[in-house]
């Protein structure tokens, strides 16, 4: 359909819970309930099919889904001739290479000539060959950390996130080969009506993003200090200025990425603000 877009989601886990959330905060409503396959939205020219996460980037390269919503990792490994449209922070971990903690670990040499265990051989395979490392490479699906202690391999290369799991399985992360996070995919070759609709969406995943890093700031500073602090609190154009009741002070509000109010914070106090409230941003349109 020309008029409405696809975007295939992951149907369980912790992506496709991020990935939702993502959509439901562009203001897009619909129904995914428990084992629905598919869903289209009541407010927006969408459908979703929610699907295997690495069977996501050849439904979107074969055009069977318009969008995809998708792990790097799973997106580099399956290799499929799409589009990256937006990187959406959220679903980050890393591709790190892992072995026994009893075992002594001096370099990447360390696996020449040995086995690895992996649901990534391309991502591996690349990676070894960037460090003229030969390895045999095994790829198994699922349950990857069991490969050392069961003798399949010497090692392991999989996905990590804190790091909690190899520790449970007496493994230790030795070498980080891969970072990733959720990032918005896209056929080639959509229409220019769907390059459209697509087009709103992102404009509404950018304002969902700008609000998310930025905060609403205000507080009540003395007259002769606003030069200081103005220019510790800049906001997107300039502050808004407004005279308290009390003579002699006035009400400072701006907009500033949270890193960098943490960072201003002691000089603002030191330039007398008072009051200081950090409020959430919901959506932010620049």
């Amino acid at each position: 359909m020309e008029n409405s877009i696809r975007i295939a989601v992951q149907k369980s886990g912790r992506l496709s819970e991020e990935s939702l959330k993502l959509i439901k905060e562009c203001g897009i409503k619909f129904y995914n309930g428990t084992g629905k396959l598919k869903s289209t939205a009541t407010n927006f020219p969408i459908e979703f099919l929610f699907l295997r996460d690495d069977d996501i980037p050849g439904y979107v390269a074969d055009g069977v889904a318009d969008l995809g919503i998708v792990g790097e990792n799973e997106l580099v490994e399956k290799d499929k001739d799409v589009t990256v449209l937006k990187k959406l922070g959220f679903s980050k971990c890393r591709l790190s290479l892992a072995i026994p903690k009893s075992e002594s670990y001096p370099g990447i040499q360390y696996f020449e000539g040995k086995n690895i265990a992996t649901s990534y051989p391309k991502i591996l395979g690349d990676y070894l060959k960037t460090q003229q490392v030969q390895a045999e490479i095994h790829e198994i699906s699922g349950s990857v950390e069991i490969a050392p202690s069961i003798g399949l391999a010497e090692g392991i290369c999989d996905i990590v996130s804190s790091g909690s799991t190899l520790m449970m399985n007496g493994l230790k992360e030795v070498e980080e080969i891969f970072q990733s996070e959720a990032v918005l995919i896209s056929n080639r070759g959509l229409s220019g009506e769907k390059r459209q609709i697509v087009q709103k969406l992102l404009f509404r995943m950018d304002a969902v993003q700008k609000g998310k890093k930025n905060k609403y700031v205000l507080l009540n500073a003395p007259n002769h200090s606003l030069d200081t602090i103005v220019s510790l609190i800049p906001g997107m154009r300039s502050p808004t200025i407004l005279p308290l009741a009390e003579a002699g002070w006035s009400s400072v509000h701006s907009v500033i990425s949270e890193d960098q109010f943490w960072e201003n914070i002691e000089e603002l106090r030191a330039a007398g603000a008072q009051g200081i409230l950090v409020v959430p941003i919901e959506k932010m349109v620049i």
